[in-house]
């Protein structure tokens, strides 16, 4: 059991990863509670289950990763968990399986109704695990291939607002598409972030965004998507009726991006592309919370 605990630290960590999959649930259930114009707070069995399969969810990708990336990882990075043998692809596949089984429980434990919301989601997580069958494609145009994984994230975002929306019985709300499409730039600004490294931290065999676009033009870009963000964000927190008080939060925390933005670029040191990764998290969990979870609270608090 310790390796699966050392495999969760290195590839999956628990507190990090635990927060911002809080956040990223309990504001899809939370928005579309406050679009639907509820007066109370989601009951907390529903934020756990939500909570709980976006987890997996998450878990699943980490664990599809892991077997996509197998031949690579054994070739440039045999320190990783798999190439070192510290777990198999073997048991990570009956993990996923586990994963999925876990989460179909849920589904049916709080409504068989969203059991096909589920079904989409793993329809689209099966394409992007075979790469839409078109890896070599889609590895030569980077955009593309982001952009069909990263849709992974408003699908998974869409059925967990089914938690609230789905379970009381209503339609799902209107304002839901700009909080889905913020979810999607999210995504793109989490894994843009994640790729963004100092020169002496790129690795052979290593995709970074730094290495195939460049460091201006690929820090550019992660700061041209947080941007945007702000845009929808603040669009979305509009037809919840929260725009005057969103747009300073976002507003800061995009000009903090772009002041972590020049930091990175100015130095040249190792570690540098940390600042970016901790920024992007930072971006991601305020977004989040700002959008859903503390309008909604000060909405029933009136």
């Amino acid at each position: 059991m310790n390796r699966w605990f050392v495999y969760a630290r290195e590839r999956f960590p628990p507190l990090q990863n635990g927060a911002l999959i809080a956040a990223f649930s309990a504001s899809a259930i939370a928005f579309s509670a406050l679009a639907r114009g509820a007066d109370h707070f989601p009951h907390w069995p529903l934020l756990a289950a939500g909570f709980a399969s976006s987890l997996l969810m998450f878990a699943l990708l980490r664990i599809a990763d892991e077997c996509k990336d197998a031949e690579e990882d054994a070739r440039w990075r045999p320190y990783r968990p798999v190439p070192r043998g510290l777990v198999t692809l073997r048991e990570l596949t009956v993990a996923g399986a586990c994963c999925m089984a876990l989460q179909l429980a849920i589904a049916l434990a709080v409504d068989v109704r969203l059991v096909p919301g589920l079904l989409l989601v793993w329809v689209w997580f099966a394409l992007m695990s075979k790469e839409f069958f078109a890896r070599d494609w889609l590895r030569a145009h980077p955009v593309v291939y982001v952009a069909s994984h990263m849709v992974i994230v408003p699908l998974l975002d869409w059925y967990v607002s089914g938690f609230d929306w789905l379970v009381a019985g209503a339609a799902a709300p209107h304002a839901l598409v700009w909080f889905l499409a913020v979810t999607f730039v999210n995504g793109l600004v989490v894994e843009l972030g994640r790729k963004i490294r100092a020169p002496h931290d790129e690795e052979p065999g290593v995709e970074t965004y730094t290495a195939l676009w460049g460091r201006g033009r690929a820090t550019a870009i992660w700061a041209g998507a947080i941007a945007c963000n702000v845009a929808l964000a603040t669009v979305a927190a509009a037809h919840v009726g929260f725009a005057r008080v969103d747009i300073l939060v976002f507003g800061a925390l995009a000009l903090a991006a772009a002041a972590c933005a020049v930091v990175f670029l100015r130095s040249r040191r190792a570690g540098g592309g940390r600042r970016i990764e901790a920024m992007t998290g930072a971006w991601t969990l305020g977004s989040y919370l700002f959008l859903g979870v503390i309008p909604l609270g000060v909405h029933v608090l009136r």
